[in-house]
């Protein structure tokens, strides 16, 4: 349990003094946010800086801090320290500045931010990166939140699509996201987000406190196990690509962007930006260390293992049989709170890239109804083919973690306009550039490369963002 414990004390000590040197780098001042300056009743409405905080932290704690934790964890122990290293020094320093320079920039959302920063190209690339990445999300996750519910209170195994269940159940998902979606966000999101995020925190503590009453089975770091996991994955880039939520993950800075056009002051943003994603790294770390114990005695049947169904097993070991639901209805909140704010993201992306206001309800549905149609083929393909989920989910996690870099390389060229330490952000955008090149060209969904051969290409390409990236700064 050692490791584990020194895990929460690196992301807590880390926090308390690194977030506020990268607070000083950006230098948070007085001038008006787009809360007040853009208020349109929609998307731009200030919000406490405690509300915005739970709501961004349910924003971006979807599914990932939980799968990616009890996949991560099969790698052994060096998770614990991964995660909140990984968290401090590239996912809170990415929040951090995706969510800020939105609002320097009234509240402009990831894309806008590329077109400012990185230029025309990079806009036009990653204006599709984005939306299929956010398209993916949000369908994926209706049927995740779906399944867990209609297995916890209803006791179904088989999730096919010709179950009425489960079609009902997806469609009432389905049908909130695009209420919440349209609904301006104080109305639904910022009335009842922040319960949901503190009821995500008390779920987990739950757990935590489980650890102690029912005994944990945890295993300390050594060099004999840097690397445990059972199919012999590489830890770079697999670790890195398989744990995004609570390490860094490119689909904050698509919900950071929302959560800009809610802050009132700009010295909200070290806690709600950085501060909540270490959060998410601490949700990630605590999940992960009961997933190791469930492991280890045997509680998970093979086919489960790495799986969302582990939730259900972790909530029965270490949590009172008539407390367990809530652990589990927690978790199914994820999903659902993640995947409302990224269809949300979406609408917003695009109606930015038209220039097309959202005041008007009518321009809302005039964006949201193609994508409703998008999702529903998707997710009857999904359901319709076997092994879809698992590529989907490997195509969602080389995007997610791909979107990530522009971000940094966009923090990048503000810094460096500033002559103030650009390097916090340029060394993790070229590790992740070396990270998801690495992945898509040797996995089967990329292009099957041997590892050798593609770190090689990974290596190539991270001296080509480089010298990229500073003939850019030279020019601007």
């Amino acid at each position: 349990m050692t490791t584990f414990i020194l895990g929460l004390i690196i992301l807590a000590l880390v926090y308390i003094f690194y977030s506020r040197y990268i607070e000083h780098l950006f230098a948070p001042d007085d001038r008006e946010t787009p809360a007040k300056k853009l208020s349109d009743g929609v998307d731009y409405v200030q919000i406490s800086k405690n509300r915005n905080a739970l709501i961004h932290l349910l924003n971006i704690a979807g599914m990932g801090p939980i799968i990616g934790a009890v996949q991560g964890i099969l790698f052994g122990p060096i998770a614990f320290i991964l995660i909140p290293l990984g968290c401090i020094f590239a996912g809170g320093v990415h929040d951090y500045f995706a969510g800020m320079l939105s609002v320097r920039n009234d509240g402009a959302q990831i894309t806008g931010l590329i077109d400012k920063y990185l230029g025309k190209t990079a806009f036009r690339i990653f204006m599709v990166i984005v939306s299929i990445m956010l398209l993916l999300l949000a369908t994926v996750f209706v049927y995740t939140a779906g399944d867990l519910f209609v297995e916890r209170f209803y006791g179904v195994k088989d999730f096919v699509i010709t179950n009425p269940t489960v079609i009902t159940t997806y469609g009432i998902i389905l049908l909130y996201f695009v209420v919440a979606t349209m609904f301006p966000i104080d109305k639904i999101i910022g009335k009842f987000y922040p319960a949901l995020g503190l009821m995500l925190i008390i779920g987990t503590g739950m757990v935590l406190a489980g650890f102690f009453t029912n005994g944990v089975d945890l295993q300390n770091l050594n060099w004999s196990n840097f690397n445990l996991h059972p199919n012999n994955l590489p830890l770079i880039p697999m670790f890195f690509m398989t744990v995004s939520c609570g390490l860094l993950s490119g689909f904050h800075s698509t919900q950071a962007t929302i959560i800009s056009r809610t802050i009132g002051h700009e010295k909200d943003g070290r806690r709600v930006f950085f501060g909540m994603m270490c959060i998410e790294s601490l949700i990630a770390i605590i999940w992960a260390a009961a997933a190791m114990d469930v492991y280890s005695t045997n509680l998970v049947p093979q086919n489960v293992v790495g799986t969302v169904n582990v939730v259900n097993i972790i909530a029965n070991k270490f949590v009172p049989f008539n407390l367990a639901f809530l652990v589990t209805l927690a978790i199914i909140i994820l999903p659902i709170t993640s995947g409302d704010t990224a269809l949300r993201g979406l609408r917003i992306t695009i109606a930015d890239a038209l220039k097309l206001e959202q005041k008007k309800i009518v321009n809302r549905l005039v964006i949201i109804i193609p994508i409703i149609f998008c999702m529903l083929s998707i997710l009857y393909w999904a359901k319709t083919n076997a092994g879809s989920f698992g590529m989907i989910w490997r195509y969602f996690t080389f995007f997610n973690q791909l979107i990530a870099i522009p971000v940094l390389l966009c923090a990048t060229m503000f810094l460096a306009k500033q002559k103030k330490n650009h390097f916090v952000t340029l060394i993790p955008a070229l590790f992740y550039v070396f990270v998801t090149m690495s992945f898509i060209f040797s996995e089967k969904i990329g292009f099957n490369l041997p590892l050798n051969y593609a770190e090689i290409i990974g290596c190539f390409l991270v001296i080509l963002v480089c010298v990229y990236i500073y003939k850019l700064i030279k020019k601007k």
